[in-house]
């Protein structure tokens, strides 16, 4: 019996080795996984000795030839291949272990062009894709902590066409990620803007969540080679496992408190929806002010700040019931005073990077660029402008909409959320359950600014928000109504400005 082993990761492989000699296998090797063996006191055959050729280009050609994939593709069922292999004299391959050259890694160095091709394996591709076809006759190995299981089967005489097969698929699998991680890594790397006929996307797992949005659906954790930040990246410094959804929401939550760079802003989330948002002079001002746009939705919430937690702020997160706390920094204290709330969940983010917006939809995928604009212009369409405190509150508002589901509409007023109606099938239900909410929590709308994430397609929405006291709007516009909707504004002396660019989200 014969195993061909070459490894870039030598961990395991001379313990691997060691064992496969002692079922009766001879050891075939390359250059760096032989001298590697031998310093172990392995005794190994170096695959040139076999092929007849010596290694060349720098190693770029080693396992390239008949001798090799010959005995690796070999079906011992098929007659003629018995006939080759005994006219051609090939010595049948049972057992390959590859693992490759660490293109992941070395993307995220400073190479050149010329450098990082360097890193791409082909021949070790190609033994696994050969073995793994051959599935039936030759054991496939590509993740060194499968060694020890098969190796007890095989001491056993155990290992099946069931485990044989399982090794199979992994292997086509470790192969289609190293060859989705160059796509995009290169599509990258040349600055090529069209989308591919042929799209992998590549993730790793990271773990089995406890379960998906609900109870009786699996769920899991995968990460994107691409991004180095995220919720999924975060550092979870204390509390309870975090979920599918908790996931979900403190994605949510981070993003939208990124759309507040100068300020100390906190959000609070539920359901993957803001229920407040405010801009305060510390953070635990902010914190307050946002709670108290919507005290009972915030409770069992998903608190997010794009500042520091200090004491003061860790002491008035402690006194609710929250499911998850988001923050680029905590403070030793705010950590001290978190940790008595043993299963509050506690992330320390770095930031988020911006992918491809990938939702599933029976038969196939959609992708989308993620919404990362905020208007395209403002635009004053009302008779009276905006005062500077009206303009504050509106691009405020604004930035809240985008990351509100859609319909959407959010009234503001002195950079905080006073109400925030998501959700509806309609625009003016949506303005309806908004401004019921900031009154049964006692927020005077008078002076406040409202924002839509859509047009309005009919002036309804402005007669009611003036009727509120609100005096000022933002929208994308785009109604063939358009003309109706000023009119109303000015009907009733608000300021109105347009932005040219909407933010649905479904």
């Amino acid at each position: 019996m014969r195993a061909l082993l070459s490894v870039y990761r030598k961990e395991g492989i001379d313990e691997l080795a060691l064992s496969l000699k002692e079922l009766g296998y001879e050891i075939l090797s390359t250059g760096g996984t032989a001298n590697f063996l031998r310093e172990k006191g392995i005794e190994v055959q170096e695959v040139s000795s076999t092929t007849g050729y010596p290694e060349i280009l720098g190693g770029r050609v080693k396992t390239l030839h008949p001798a090799i994939h010959g005995g690796i593709l070999y079906r011992d069922w098929v007659g003629e291949d018995r006939e080759d292999i005994d006219k051609l004299q090939i010595v049948p391959i049972d057992l390959v272990a590859v693992n490759l050259y660490p293109f992941e890694d070395m993307m995220k160095e400073d190479l050149g062009e010329r450098e990082l091709m360097e890193f791409i394996d082909i021949g070790g591709p190609t033994l696994i894709r050969a073995a793994a076809k051959n599935y039936f006759r030759v054991v496939v190995l590509v993740d060194p902590s499968d060694y020890d299981w098969v190796l007890d089967k095989l001491k056993k005489g155990t290992l099946d066409d069931k485990d044989r097969a399982y090794l199979a698929w992994k292997a086509f699998s470790h192969t289609a990620y190293y060859d989705g991680v160059i796509s995009n890594a290169l599509k990258r790397m040349f600055d090529i803007e069209e989308e591919p006929r042929e799209l992998s996307i590549p993730m790793k797992l990271g773990r089995k969540l406890r379960y998906g949005e609900n109870p009786h659906q699996e769920g899991f954790m995968y990460h994107s080679p691409f991004e180095s930040l995220g919720v999924l990246k975060a550092q979870v410094l204390q509390g309870k496992e975090m979920s599918f959804n908790n996931y979900l929401d403190a994605d949510s939550a981070a993003k939208l408190t990124l759309e507040f760079p100068e300020d100390k802003v906190c959000v609070v989330v539920k359901h993957n929806n803001p229920c407040g948002v405010a801009v305060g002079e510390s953070v635990r001002e902010a914190f307050l002010k946002a709670k108290e746009t919507d005290p009972e939705s915030a409770f069992g919430g998903i608190v997010a700040f794009n500042c520091t937690v200090d004491e003061e702020t860790a002491r008035e997160l402690t006194s609710m019931f929250l499911e998850v706390v988001v923050a680029p920094e905590y403070t030793g204290e705010a950590l001290e005073i978190l940790s008595k709330k043993k299963n509050l969940r506690v992330l320390k983010l770095a930031g988020v990077q911006r992918e491809l917006d990938i939702r599933k939809v029976s038969g196939g995928y959609l992708l989308q660029d993620e919404d990362t604009e905020l208007y395209k212009e403002l635009k004053v369409v009302s008779k009276r402008s905006p005062t500077e405190e009206e303009m504050e509150d509106l691009l405020f508002a604004w930035r809240v909409c985008k990351h509100t589901k859609s319909n959407s509409v959010v009234i503001a007023k002195g950079k905080r959320t006073l109400a925030v109606g998501s959700g509806q099938v309609s625009r003016v239900d949506s303005l309806r359950c908004a401004i019921e909410k900031a009154k049964r929590y006692g927020f005077e709308l008078k002076g406040a600014s409202l924002a839509s994430e859509a047009f309005f397609p009919f002036r309804d929405s402005i007669d009611i928000a003036a009727r509120e006291g609100i005096t000022a709007v933002i929208h994308p516009a785009g109604s063939i109504r358009d003309k109706e909707v000023f009119q109303a504004t000015d009907e009733h002396n608000l300021a109105m400005v347009i932005t040219g660019m909407r933010h649905f989200k479904h």
